[in-house]
């Protein structure tokens, strides 16, 4: 069983829909149910909305889930098992406040004051409505996880401190929350950023003391980077799925691509069905991965080519084929829907007669709205040749101006096919 738990606190992240995208293959691959949880347990900082977004991204990439649920509704299953540990002796209330601690010798660590607090003082302290924690008692021996990149880590007992599982206003933390998530799920293939790395020795503590003994494979996968070598942040443009759309990179070829760096791929042109048949979590790097635009520029054009062309014009507005192949005329440079987009506009669009080609621009302009429909460009070129009188760049470069909308562009005997039923929507 595989999960991808997201918090509905802002964007979508590229590294989190990579996260998404591994977990779903792997489940696929294992023939396993592939869960979406949604971890919604800080309430401060969730954002409306975010949790609706995170399910219509996993839909434009076609990663199905088989349940979806919301961390919250999980909070009477958390305090429950929190008050459990308690009672068999596994956990304790503590009354420390904030200010005692930060004043403590070693406030990075809890100083054991309340270690032999009675568990029958939690009855008192409901009762008096006085604010308190429940720590899980600290290891005694050391906790060992295997990871798929990392190997075996062993983390000392006497590095991890009695933590705190359930809040002052009765809620979970992060770490107990996930961790009872994941024993009640089933979850036992865990693939997620190496950035929680540090977090997996307290959940697979908090899953032992609960009595989960089946063992959990993790996959903590390296960090994507800037193209400065850095770690990828807010103020980098690819940090955000959102930005990505934005920009005009279609699903297909963001999946490709964010599967592409660090991976051993029978071809570097795939689709997200495609890669499951062969893609091994196991042979992934485990060294971080530089995210380069260049390469997902290149990948859009080749899946944007790949695409129907009856399908593709409609990105633009039409039901086409002819548009579709238009626009494909067009890849050498472009390479996304946003500038395939603004090319076709420029034909489609009122032109600009005030620019220096103007006034040749209008002598065409007549001439073809009185033309009949020529089946070949070099019929119909040769028609306003003679009936304009113009030649050279002072027939070529007006006639480009006014069916394209641009002075550069495909050879105009290669758009004329595609457009020569729009004439008189494109020359005017």
């Amino acid at each position: 069983m595989l999960r991808f738990a997201p918090s509905p606190t802002g964007d979508m992240r590229t590294e989190q829909l990579r996260i998404a995208i591994f977990n779903y293959i792997v489940a696929k691959q294992k023939e396993t149910n592939f869960i979406v949880r949604i971890e919604d347990t800080d309430k401060e900082r969730n954002i409306t909305g975010k949790d609706t977004e995170i399910l219509q991204i996993l839909e434009k990439f076609a990663i199905t889930h088989d349940s979806v649920f919301h961390q919250s509704e999980h909070l009477n299953i958390h305090q429950t098992l929190a008050i459990r540990l308690l009672e068999e002796g596994k956990a304790f209330v503590c009354t420390c406040t904030p200010e005692a601690l930060e004043s403590d010798k070693t406030p990075s660590r809890y100083n054991g004051k309340c270690f032999d607090v009675d568990k029958e003082e939690l009855k008192r302290l409901k009762s008096q409505k006085l604010p308190f924690v429940i720590r899980l008692k600290k290891p005694e021996d050391d906790i060992v996880i295997y990871d798929l990149y990392k190997g075996e880590s062993i983390t000392p007992a006497d590095e991890v401190d009695s933590f705190v599982i359930l809040r002052a206003d009765a809620t979970p933390t992060e770490n107990f929350a996930s961790a009872c998530d994941d024993m009640l799920s089933g979850i036992d293939f865990i693939i997620r950023s190496e950035e929680h790395l540090h977090e997996t020795p307290k959940q697979e503590y908090i899953k032992k003391q609960l009595g989960y003994k089946e063992e959990t494979t993790y996959a903590h996968l390296p960090i994507i980077l800037n193209e400065e070598g850095q770690k990828m942040s807010e103020s980098d443009n690819a940090f955000t799925v959102k930005w990505l759309f934005e920009e005009g990179y279609i699903p297909d070829a963001i999946a490709n691509y964010l599967i592409l760096p660090g991976n051993t791929t029978p071809t570097d042109i795939f689709t997200l069905p495609e890669a499951i048949k062969w893609f091994d979590i196991s042979k992934l790097s485990g060294s971080p991965v530089k995210f380069d635009i260049e390469e997902l520029r290149l990948l859009n054009r080749k899946h944007l080519e790949r695409i129907d062309d009856k399908r593709l014009s409609s990105l633009f507005g039409f039901a086409d084929a002819d548009i579709g192949k238009l626009a494909k005329l067009y890849m050498k440079e472009a390479a996304t829907i946003n500038e395939l987009d603004a090319r076709i506009k420029a034909i489609f669009s009122p032109k600009d007669f005030d620019g220096k080609w103007g006034e040749q621009m209008r002598i065409l302009e007549k001439i073809i709205a009185e033309a009949p429909m020529f089946a070949t460009f070099e019929a119909f070129e040769s028609h306003l040749m003679k009936e304009s009188g113009l030649s050279g760049e002072h027939f070529s470069k007006p006639l480009r101006v006014l069916l394209t909308g641009a002075e550069q562009g495909p050879e105009l005997s290669d758009i004329y096919p595609y457009i020569k039923s729009y004439l008189l929507e494109v020359a005017s």
